[in-house]
């Protein structure tokens, strides 16, 4: 998988997190990582955004945004306020065929969701797929709603031809609730792809040394890590009658 691409069921969900994981495992086996932001919204020139926090987070990686706007809305939006060129899908399948000509891996992350905008004739991240024909990783929520936005991400994508790679959650809670438990088993079954791997709460204020020591724990080995589905699971399901707030590695 050259280039794979990084979306959400939604926004603020932990795709930056999870995208820095899937970097981190990827240079601790010797591979060359490049991460491409497609369009940066929120945030003004010098701060450091996305593509950068993934940077610090998992290493060296090779770190490219597109464009940046400054009001937190989606692309398209932003990119009309601000008056700017949007981003089309074009030139996001361009840039990232020049990084994967230099790297072994590519991974871009999307803003939100996989049909939010990127400019006025409804282009989005999912067309930006179906040119380079990469693979699709969701990330969603652990808890109480995933379900219904999960299910509907997979079937945009398989509408559009495209086969959601799998699962992974952005952000399991300390604490999971039931609804959380449970969805352990339903993820899958709803988005017709497996799970392939639970980021912890809070993963984005460890050291970057930490992170990049405990990342292959969050990711399964179809992502290059060393999570297992089933003992996960086992451990958290709501079969399981140990304490759910057991720390993860």
């Amino acid at each position: 998988m050259p280039v794979v691409i990084v979306t959400g069921t939604g926004t603020e969900i932990g795709k930056t997190i999870v995208t820095a994981a899937l970097a981190a495992v990827a240079l601790a086996r010797g591979r060359t990582v490049a991460v491409l932001k497609p369009a940066q919204t929120g945030l003004g020139p010098g701060e450091p955004g996305d593509a950068a926090e993934v940077a610090r987070l998992a290493g060296k990686v090779t770190a490219v945004e597109l464009a940046r706007f400054p009001d937190p809305l989606a692309p398209a939006t932003a990119a009309r306020r601000a008056g700017a060129a949007p981003v089309r899908p074009d030139e996001v399948a361009e840039a990232a065929e020049k990084l994967a000509a230099e790297h072994d891996l590519v991974l871009i992350e999307g803003a939100g969701g996989l049909l939010v905008r990127f400019d006025g004739t409804g282009a989005t991240l999912a067309d930006a797929a179906r040119l380079l024909r990469a693979p699709v990783l969701v990330v969603a929520p652990a808890g109480l709603g995933t379900l219904n936005a999960t299910a509907l991400t997979a079937e945009a994508l398989r509408a559009r031809e495209l086969e959601p790679l799998g699962v992974v959650v952005g952000s399991w809670p300390a604490a999971p609730d039931l609804a959380a438990r449970c969805n352990l088993a339903d993820l899958p079954d709803v988005a017709g792809a497996p799970l392939l791997g639970a980021v912890p709460q809070g993963a984005g204020a460890l050291a970057p040394p930490d992170f990049r020591a405990r990342a292959a724990h969050w990711l399964a080995p179809r992502l290059d890590g060393r999570w297992d589905a089933a003992a996960f699971a086992t451990r958290f399901g709501p079969g399981e009658h140990t304490d759910p707030a057991t720390p993860l590695s």
